[in-house]
């Protein structure tokens, strides 16, 4: 597993900017090591902070590893490093994110009987989900695109693959696959809403509940809550 992403360099005061190259055995070699020194889930830790994208997450990465490397033993337990606490906490912002994309994904289906949905997670999950929708969706093709990161996964019933859509300045993707959806879609999608709004028990309603487990911010993408912003 090799960790490579490419960053507008920041304009710092009083710091030199360097462009560092990613030189893939270099990079294997320090990924096999972290592999030996820490346990599976250990590891994994290190990737979902790489996708958490929270503020120094590099950085973050670096002084962890450094951490490692330094230790002759295991150092995953140890809580009080504020370098193996921060690992913990931005992995568990990625697993929750991963979690919640499983759950907000809408599938609409286009004309050439593709499903497509449009999310736009606060962490980059595509990698971590894409096992999750080739077993469920194993029969048809779709696309998950992540119109935040401008790119998506697109599986042709065979494999999952990474891809990349450019739009016009007329169109962006909520509007360009919007225009190509299935003639069928809508009634679908009415089916979809009134079935939410039959299933939803207004005397039982806990607003502060539903918003902390779907927080508004999905709500754009999600057919149920479409309808009722529309309204």
């Amino acid at each position: 597993m090799v960790f490579a992403k490419q960053e507008p360099a920041t304009s710092l005061l009083f710091a030199d900017t360097y462009y560092v190259v990613t030189d893939p055995e270099k990079a294997k070699r320090v990924s096999d090591s972290l592999r030996n020194r820490l346990s599976k889930e250990g590891f994994k830790r290190i990737y979902s902070t790489f996708l958490s994208e929270t503020a120094q997450s590099e950085d973050l990465m670096f002084r962890f590893a450094s951490y490692v490397f330094a230790s002759e033993k295991n150092i995953e337990e140890d809580l009080s490093n504020s370098e193996v606490w921060g690992v913990r906490k931005a992995a568990q912002i990625t697993r929750r994110e991963s979690h919640r994309m499983k759950a907000f994904v809408r599938f609409k289906l286009t004309k050439d009987q593709l499903y497509y949905a449009i999310i736009e997670p606060d962490c980059d999950v595509l990698p971590l989900i894409e096992n999750h929708f080739s077993s469920r969706y194993a029969d048809q093709r779709w696309l998950i695109y992540d119109a935040k990161r401008k790119y998506g996964i697109y599986y042709d019933l065979k494999k999952v693959s990474t891809v990349e859509l450019q739009f016009s300045s007329e169109h962006n993707s909520d509007k360009f696959l919007a225009e190509i959806c299935d003639q069928e879609e809508a009634f679908f999608q009415n089916l979809w809403v009134q079935y939410f709004t039959h299933v939803n028990i207004e005397s039982r309603k806990n607003t502060r509940l539903h918003l902390r487990h779907m927080p508004k911010r999905y709500w754009k993408n999600l057919t149920e809550k479409v309808a009722k912003i529309k309204k």
